[in-house]
């Protein structure tokens, strides 16, 4: 019997609450210009549709600008959705490039856009209809709320601020904790003030969630994969047929808890 309500509500922030996939794109593009030395200023017409569609593959930050080599090169879409994990070193090795190289580009760009023009920067996020307004219902609730992102959490805390959202610091584990998030549920769960812990989690990667799975101590935590976050139509598909996951609309998340199920 699942609790009507958790009593730790944490969430994942790109794909969950917000939607980057502008700010991705157009950081992608200026890095991907930058480590190819392209002179085209401007990405073709249909370039950020397709890259927004294959947002799903991308795990990590480095990979979005090779993503839009393989679309410059002419690399199909279906073919970068079944193979990106062979795709991606292949590009690697062809133009003798390192990952992490490729990363530094493109977090020292972000970072000069964000210190000349942080305003133009937060601007290219939106948040997902109705989710500030079940943030800020559950705020003034007995629930606690976590956001566990691999974004920085100055910027997941700027962002929501921007929203009428003042979140703690200490209620935000972003990209500089540098571990899984798995390992920060388990904090969360030791740590917490009222016992016993009904502890939910939502997320948009499935990957993520299978690695919360595999952890015996966190087999009683909830996990939701949020249908409107980056992932595919077999992602969604396999959470569906996975008794341990429960599928979630941005409609039943909007909703009170005692929906979710």
């Amino acid at each position: 019997m699942t609790a009507s309500n958790p009593t730790i509500l944490a969430l994942d922030f790109d794909g969950v609450i917000c939607d980057g996939l502008i700010e991705y794109f157009e950081v992608a593009w200026r890095t991907y210009r930058q480590v190819w030395s392209s002179a085209n200023d401007t990405p073709p017409d249909d370039l950020a549709l397709r890259f927004y569609r294959l947002r799903p593959v991308i795990e990590t930050g480095w990979e979005m600008p090779v993503l839009i080599k393989a679309l410059v090169d002419g690399i199909p879409d279906e073919k970068i959705l079944q193979s990106w994990v062979t795709i991606t070193p292949q590009i690697l090795l062809d133009h003798q490039l390192q990952a992490r190289e490729i990363g530094a580009k493109l977090d020292n760009i972000r970072d000069e856009w964000i210190a000349t023009d942080l305003a133009g920067w937060l601007s290219l996020h939106r948040f997902y209809p109705g989710v500030v307004e079940k943030i800020k219902a559950t705020l003034a609730s007995a629930v606690q709320l976590y956001i566990v992102t691999t974004k920085e959490g100055r910027f997941v805390q700027q962002l929501l601020q921007q929203e009428g959202v003042d979140l703690p610091p200490s209620a935000i584990f972003g990209k500089e904790e540098k571990r899984p998030k798995y390992e920060i549920l388990r904090e969360l769960k030791q740590k917490a003030d009222i016992k016993p812990v009904s502890l939910w989690f939502v997320e948009d990667r499935l990957k993520t969630l299978h690695l919360v799975q595999q952890q015996p101590d966190l087999e009683d935590v909830k996990l939701f994969l949020a249908d409107w976050g980056y992932n595919t139509q077999l992602e969604r598909k396999a959470a569906q047929n996975d008794l341990h996951i429960q599928l979630i609309s941005l409609s039943q998340f909007a909703k009170d808890f005692s929906t979710w199920y």
